[in-house]
């Protein structure tokens, strides 16, 4: 359903002005296949999204440069035209989610030296059930340490609809994980992860400011605290196993 026009800046998947978050009704008008006028934003007076005309490559570079006009498109104007399958971007955004973690978490290990005590079929067994334990559990922390904050910041009621937009917020910005796929082809040394971390960290807080349009240092506070009980839930876990 489109937004309200004159309902200033949205809180669900609806068309934004990347420049001030003010709804718009259409980012653009289309005469005829590859001609397009863009819309301009009733609030600003800009174009309401000029990213509609670039190459994906520059609106990726902008959103690892964590510029808020990015995110709105990628979160608003870019995903609403998918909103009938946002089961689907979530189930597949996950799944990459927990691979890149796992990898993650099996990094970890091999700078602790883990992996160099394999000698048997029995011990990697093992290993790999520590490595699925340890991203299952972390995250398991992570996501109710971010629903009990979003719960009580917000005070939403039950509202599936949007906790799935938060949630595909919070997985769409976790894409730094994909650089870790580097350590494959080049040696890093194992601080790269935590770097890594770093900007996942600062990249879910400017997403989960944007779609929730809370203040930054709020954000900042909240994602710093969730990755923190993270990293303590995973250490605990290795010690007990």
């Amino acid at each position: 359903m489109p937004p309200d026009p004159d309902s200033g800046e949205q809180d669900g998947l609806g068309l934004l002005c990347v420049n001030c978050g003010w709804g718009v009704a259409r980012l653009f008008v289309q005469y005829s296949p590859g001609n397009i006028r863009l819309m301009k934003c009733d609030n600003c007076k800009a174009v309401a999204d000029p990213y509609i005309e670039c190459e994906f490559m520059i609106i990726f570079i902008d959103l690892i440069l964590h510029k808020t006009r990015a995110y709105r498109h990628l979160l608003y104007n870019m995903l609403h035209a998918k909103t009938s399958d946002i089961k689907g971007i979530l189930l597949k955004s996950s799944l990459m989610f927990l691979i890149l973690d796992a990898f993650r978490v099996s990094l970890v290990m091999k700078g602790d030296n883990s992996w160099d005590l394999l000698t048997s079929n029995m011990a990697f067994t093992r290993t790999c059930i520590k490595v699925l334990l340890d991203v299952l559990f972390g995250n398991f922390i992570f996501i109710s340490v971010l629903w009990l904050a979003v719960r009580l910041l917000l005070k939403l009621k039950y509202d599936e609809s949007r906790y799935k937009e938060i949630m595909l917020a919070i997985l769409v910005s976790s894409y730094f994980k994909i650089f870790l796929l580097a350590m494959m082809i080049w040696e890093f040394p194992s601080s790269v992860v935590f770097i890594v971390d770093i900007f996942v960290l600062s990249s879910n807080t400017v997403a989960f400011s944007v779609i929730t349009q809370l203040r930054t240092s709020t954000c900042i506070a909240l994602f710093f605290t969730a990755h923190a009980a993270k990293f303590l839930a995973s250490r605990w876990l290795q010690t007990v196993l």
